[in-house]
């Protein structure tokens, strides 16, 4: 791997990224939740800070834009859709670009749904992908803005990347969505097993992400509204998967 990534906790239950390529002396925040632990941790690694990545436009991912590009001079890259939403934004992205950090291609796609201008950005050399908050582990996003067709369409497009592709989310949401996913697919042993695991990591207070696309699609309900036992479960044997998906997003909502 060409690319260190560094995670750290931050806010109430967020998750922050810094990607570093030693090569080229290029350093990546995924967001700007938090400046001064990013400062921080970017003076204790003597690294200098050459871009933001912003995935959406909320506070606790854009919010510390302005501050961190006053203090590095870093190129901000964020949705052309969102433009007028994302502080200090420099080169505006949107569905099938592609850019290069370092030698590394950055492929982006646009996954409306929790915001109508959410992006996320994919390292496919690395198998990697920061998805902000669109997918979270054994979750989704809540619908703020887009419609559960946006949603559903946008967790498609994530569905199709390759199962090994680490999924890097924005938020440590892991227990809480296990305990609202065995509601409704208790017999899924693979949710089981992940559930313990889950528990497990957070009684040492160790993290729940990254994790992989192919666990999430064995276990993560927003991923499955096609499970037989979980259209039993909810007596959609008929519905269309965007149906059952769009039922899941409200029992999720007032879980």
């Amino acid at each position: 791997m060409t690319i260190e990534i560094i995670q750290f906790p931050c806010l109430e239950d967020n998750y922050g990224y810094l990607i570093h390529d030693s090569e080229e002396n290029l350093t990546v925040t995924v967001d700007s939740p938090d400046p001064v632990v990013i400062q921080q941790i970017l003076q204790d690694k003597g690294w200098s800070l050459t871009h933001i990545l912003n995935t959406h436009h909320h506070w606790d991912h854009a919010g510390g834009n302005l501050e961190l590009k006053s203090l590095s001079g870093c190129t901000i890259i964020g949705s052309a859709k969102d433009a007028h939403r994302i502080p200090g934004i420099d080169i505006q992205v949107g569905e099938g670009d592609q850019f290069m950090f370092g030698n590394q291609p950055v492929l982006v796609q646009e996954t409306p749904g929790h915001t109508l201008g959410h992006i996320v950005y994919r390292f496919p050399v690395e198998n990697v992908s920061f998805v902000g908050d669109t997918l979270f582990s054994l979750g989704c996003g809540r619908l703020f803005e887009g419609t559960p067709n946006q949603m559903w369409n946008s967790l498609q497009k994530i569905k199709h990347w390759p199962d090994e592709t680490l999924i890097y989310c924005a938020h440590e949401y892991t227990q809480e969505n296990a305990r609202f996913a065995l509601t409704i697919d208790p017999e899924n042993q693979d949710l089981q097993l992940r559930c313990k695991e889950v528990d497990q990591l957070r009684s040492q207070g160790r993290a729940t992400v990254p994790t992989t696309l192919g666990l999430e699609k064995k276990t993560n309900p927003f991923l499955r509204p096609h499970s037989l036992a979980i259209r039993k479960m909810l007596d959609m044997m008929d519905a269309s998967d965007e149906e059952v998906f769009a039922q899941i997003r409200r029992l999720k909502d007032n879980f």
